[in-house]
C-alpha cells in the first residue's frame, strides 16, 4: 500500500514508520523540517518537506495515496491554540477531499466527543466533525489517552517540591498510553479493510493518579511520593510560574477539570474500550526514572 504519514519523525511517526516500512509498504512522511529529510529517507521512506497550512503541497503529497495517518502537531504556538489545530485538520480534510484517499487514521485523543472540559482536546473534536463529513472515504479515528510522556514533564515539581500533583483527586483513573502502543493500533488500522466511519480507543493502562504517583516514586526510590490535589487557580499559576504561556496553561487546567468531573474519560468508560496497549504503567516506571 502507498501510505502517507504525517507527524515527522515524533513519538508516534516514527515508530509507525518503521513498522509499516518494515511490513513492506511504500510510505511517505511529511516533515516540515527540511533537517529530517535524510532520517526519514534511512527509515525506508520518502520524504515529503513542507507545510500543513499550505494546502497544495498536501494534495500533491496525498495524491495516489492508498491511506494516511493524520495528526495535528504537538505544538500549535502559543496563541489561539485550538483555532490554530481545527485548521490544521481543515487543510487535511481538503486535501483528503481533493484527492480521493479511500482510508485515513486519524490520531484523537479521549474526551473528544465532547466540545467542553477538555481543554486542547476541543480542536480534536472538531477535527472529527470535519473527517466525518468526507464522503467515500473511511476513517478510524484512533482516540488515544493520556500520553505516558507526558508524565516526564512533573520530574521538575518532584525534585523541587517532593510531590506529583494536578486539579483532580489521587483518586481519579487516567486512561494512560504510550507512543508505541498507539503505533501498532495506526498499522494494524491502516492496512485493515474497513468502511464508513469508526472509533478505536487505544490505551495501555487505567490508574488511579495516586497509583501513578507511587509506581514513579518507587521507580526512583520515592515510594511515598504523594499525588497533591491542587484548587484550578493554584493549578493554573503553577504552570504559569513554569513558564507555560497564558492559553496552554488555561487549557491543561480546563483539562485537569473535565478529568475532575469524568468529561474526558465519559465516552471511554462508555464504549467498555479494551485496555489491549501493551505497555502498562511499571513498564513506563523504568523509562521515567532513566529521565529522572
Amino acid at each position: 500500500m502507498k501510505i502517507v504519514i504525517t507527524g515527522s519523525l515524533g513519538n508516534v511517526a516514527k515508530p509507525l514508520t518503521q513498522q509499516l516500512v518494515a511490513e513492506g509498504h511504500d510510505i511517505t512522511v511529511i516533515s516540515s523540517n527540511p533537517s529530517k529529510k535524510n532520517e526519514i529517507e534511512s527509515l525506508g521512506a520518502k520524504a515529503s518537506i513542507g507545510s500543513i497550512a499550505d494546502r497544495e503541497f498536501l494534495v500533491k503529497t496525498f495524491e495516489g495515496a492508498d491511506a494516511a495517518f493524520l495528526m495535528t502537531p504537538p505544538n500549535m504556538g502559543v496563541e489561539n491554540i485550538v483555532e490554530n489545530t481545527v485548521n490544521a485538520g481543515k487543510n487535511y480534510a481538503e486535501a483528503i477531499k481533493n484527492t480521493g484517499v479511500k482510508k485515513i487514521v486519524m490520531l484523537s485523543s479521549i474526551g473528544a466527543e465532547s466540545s467542553v472540559e477538555n481543554g486542547p482536546i476541543k480542536g480534536l473534536h472538531h477535527i472529527e466533525k470535519f473527517y466525518n463529513e468526507l464522503e467515500n472515504t473511511s476513517v478510524t479515528f484512533l482516540r488515544a489517552g493520556y500520553f505516558y510522556i507526558n508524565l516526564f514533564n512533573d520530574i521538575p515539581m518532584i525534585k523541587n517540591a517532593g510531590i506529583m500533583g494536578g486539579n483532580y483527586s489521587g483518586d481519579v483513573s487516567i486512561p494512560l498510553v504510550h507512543p508505541k502502543d498507539i503505533a501498532k493500533a495506526a498499522a494494524s488500522e491502516l492496512v485493515k479493510d474497513t468502511e464508513g466511519k469508526n472509533i478505536r480507543y487505544i490505551v495501555s493502562d487505567v490508574r488511579k493518579s495516586s497509583d501513578i504517583a507511587k509506581v514513579l516514586g518507587t521507580a526512583i526510590g520515592k515510594p511515598e511520593l504523594p499525588w497533591i490535589e491542587f484548587k484550578d487557580e493554584d493549578s493554573l499559576n503553577g504552570m504559569l510560574q513554569a513558564g507555560l504561556p497564558k492559553e496552554m496553561a488555561e487549557l491543561y487546567t480546563e483539562m485537569g477539570r473535565g478529568l475532575r468531573t469524568g468529561v474526558v474519560q465519559k465516552d471511554f468508560i462508555e464504549h467498555n474500550s479494551p485496555v489491549n496497549g501493551g505497555i502498562k504503567l511499571e513498564d513506563l516506571a523504568k523509562e521515567f526514572a532513566s529521565r529522572y
